[in-house]
């Protein structure tokens, strides 16, 4: 069967606004061009199949584009059914590469797509949550047999990856991408905080600045969120469990509080904490009127929306992206891209050159664990430093800029307890 019989997507017509994207974010991630050259001369996965699982638009495309240029099949799904983009699955179809997504399926459809992916029997794994691995161990231990190993890109994945590992029932090796410097200080960071409030101010079309905005999380993540925040003009409230983050939040000049009293006083929230409930009934009961929330976390859990229907007597789409939830007492509360990730469900997601670092990463991460897949063993692995400190490198390269070298002196003395 072909590639174009074998995908399931929407609409095959849309493809040629798809390769425009494409077209577009390649022009712009120069370090992911550059590893296409080399996996074009070198073949690292030929004769290999890959699966991938991400947020399926404009950028994740390239990236399956490059792994397909080493020499894989691939076959790509989406991870998160908000953030597909059916012209770019279309486009990735005439690309010659499978395809298993649609924008906004049902979930039973959603699930049934994953499976599709993995039912293409990978050797090789790049996943966003935990997804496919977990589909992989709990309903299709059929197929763990010939998987090498895989790379993951997300927090919330890799919480649940070390779970595995902690519990002995993970069954290959799995590198944990997210946790890279040239991932987590750039993409979580200013990908995150810049993307968020693209989303949230492309769909609410309101003003920031003066108002009031409570950042639940001061991850790095967070820490882009309310960096970007201020930036606009607006009042900054953090909310921690961790008394660490919570004591440097404080000291880059954001109020910290408890989420009871912070839930008074925001005008937007925004969750980046990768745990389930962090905005309940509790908060929803003080919230001010015309209160804003939105979720920048993998899962639509963070914002707890079953307390949040039982709060309301009704609730309305206003606006595209935007439910107004009309509650007991005359208040209104909004929740965007129905709590799931705000600058995905609600925007194009990381700028360009952001993510030409991160799946940079992926495909070099990829690379490695095919190579050592029999060494490692079944773990969850960090990110070689050569590799993390090489697309810092590519990076720089892409800039025109570069950087210092020690001299043999200089190494010398660093590496002498005598010569101080």
């Amino acid at each position: 069967m072909s590639v174009k019989e074998n995908s399931i997507v929407r609409d095959l017509s849309l493809a040629p606004e798809g390769h425009l994207k494409i077209d577009w974010v390649q022009a712009h991630m120069p370090v992911l061009n550059r590893i296409r050259e080399q996996f074009e001369r070198e073949q690292p996965f030929k004769g290999l199949k890959v699966a991938i699982s991400l947020h399926l638009e404009a950028k994740t495309a390239y990236l399956a584009k490059v792994i397909k240029a080493g020499g894989a099949e691939v076959a790509i799904t989406g991870s998160n059914p908000l953030s597909t983009q059916d012209d770019v699955c279309a486009a990735l179809v005439e690309d010659g590469i499978t395809v298993f997504a649609k924008y906004n399926p049902d979930p039973v459809e959603y699930k049934e797509l994953m499976v599709k992916a993995l039912e293409t029997g990978p050797d090789l794994i790049i996943d966003d949550g935990g997804d496919l691995v977990t589909i992989l161990h709990s309903e299709r231990p059929d197929l763990l047999s010939k998987v090498r190993g895989g790379a993951e890109e997300t927090t919330t994945g890799i919480l649940r990856l070390k779970a595995m590992e902690k519990e002995g029932e993970l069954k290959f090796p799995v590198v944990a991408v997210n946790d890279a410097f040239c991932k987590y200080l750039f993409d979580n960071r200013y990908g995150t905080g810049q993307s968020v409030w693209d989303g949230i101010n492309r769909t609410t079309n309101l003003v920031v600045a003066g108002k009031t905005v409570v950042v639940v999380g001061y991850g790095w993540c967070g820490k882009g969120v309310a960096m970007r925040a201020k930036g606009l003009g607006a009042n900054v409230i953090v909310t921690e469990i961790d008394a660490i983050k919570a004591v440097e939040a404080y000291m880059d000049g954001f109020a910290v509080m408890p989420m009871l009293e912070a839930a008074k006083q925001g005008d937007f929230f925004v969750t980046v904490t990768g745990n389930r409930d962090v905005i309940r009934g509790e908060h929803y009961e003080v919230m001010k009127d015309g209160a804003i929330l939105s979720n920048a976390g993998h899962f639509d859990v963070e914002v707890n929306k079953p307390e949040l229907d039982a709060l309301s007597t009704g609730k309305r789409t206003v606006r595209r992206n935007i439910e107004e939830y009309q509650l007991k007492d005359g208040r209104s509360i909004y929740l965007l891209a129905e709590g799931r990730l705000v600058n995905l469900a609600a925007g194009d997601g990381h700028p360009a050159e952001i993510m030409d670092m991160t799946f940079a990463l992926q495909a070099m991460s990829l690379k490695y664990v095919n190579e050592q897949y029999e060494s490692i063993g079944s773990k969850v692995l960090n990110v070689p430093y050569e590799l993390d400190e090489q697309v810092a490198r590519y990076k720089l390269e892409s800039l025109g800029t570069g950087i210092d070298q020690l001299s043999e002196e200089q190494r010398s003395y660093l590496d002498s307890w005598t010569e101080h």
